[in-house]
């Protein structure tokens, strides 16, 4: 009982967070004053993605269950979350396009698309191409994760367990490796769901504003490159903008979209 009793006794807000190694973890590469703000705000993106994966796995866990309760308040969760990450882009664009070209060259190969907790949220919610793969050698572990990913169900794989356990008549045995394609059968169900105007539909809805806020994150995404460089090449080679660009408008849950016109 003493050693539980000292061990609590040691414990601090500094140590609990492990603040020690992580405000160590800024490591500039430039004497450049901006540099500092391009690090921080990265490492915090890095650090939602972790959460929002976190979420995402209980939500499915949620929606298989058939439980609704759970599953908006973890929707809700992780669209909050997701606004803060959108609303951090304003703190990125108060640096000028010369502050960060300052620092730019010291980058090297790094870039955003090397974000594989980014990609492995894609493969969460649904998005399969094997393109990514190019980014990640293989046998590592970061490539393996994302692999897993769109190995199992995706999160709209798990919102058609929910609607079967809520007692529609939905198929569930999808090949999960594949993207998800729009569905007349499957649309016709929606419809149903949208008319009881019950849970299902408030689930639905959560999932619209989800494939909504992704989609946000990716145009303010590019339009801050566009202000930040332009149409250069981005950094590790990638080809910037102009590649960003044709990830605008391409939801992940088109069915949920395509109703919409039948409602």
């Amino acid at each position: 009982m003493t050693g539980t009793a000292d061990t609590q006794a040691a414990l601090s807000y500094t140590s609990y967070l492990a603040l020690d190694e992580l405000l160590e973890a800024q490591r500039p590469r430039s004497d450049e004053h901006d540099e500092l703000l391009f690090i921080v705000i990265h490492q915090v993106y890095e650090l939602w993605f972790k959460q929002i994966l976190h979420e995402a796995e209980f939500l499915q866990e949620s929606l298989a269950a058939g439980r609704t309760a759970h599953s908006i308040r973890t929707l809700r969760r992780i669209l909050t979350v997701l606004k803060v990450v959108v609303a951090q882009i304003d703190v990125l664009e108060t640096m000028t396009p010369s502050q960060f070209t300052s620092f730019r060259a010291r980058l090297d190969a790094s870039s955003g698309f090397q974000s594989a907790q980014f990609r492995e949220l894609e493969a969460v919610l649904g998005r399969r191409d094997e393109r990514v793969f190019a980014h990640y050698p293989e046998g590592g572990g970061q490539r393996e994760r994302i692999a897993a990913a769109m190995g199992r169900p995706s999160v709209f794989d798990s919102f058609l367990k929910y609607l079967s356990a809520r007692g529609y008549d939905v198929s569930c045995d999808r090949d999960v490796t594949r993207p998800v394609e729009p569905s007349s059968e499957l649309q016709a169900v929606l419809l149903k769901v949208y008319q009881d105007d019950g849970g299902p539909s408030v689930v639905a809805e959560c999932l619209v504003d989800l494939d909504e806020g992704m989609q946000e994150w990716r145009y303010r995404h590019v339009k801050m490159v566009e202000r930040t460089i332009g149409d250069k090449t981005g950094t590790g080679g990638s080809s910037g903008a102009t590649y960003l660009r044709t990830t605008l408008f391409q939801p992940m849950f088109p069915d949920l979209w395509a109703v919409r016109s039948q409602l």
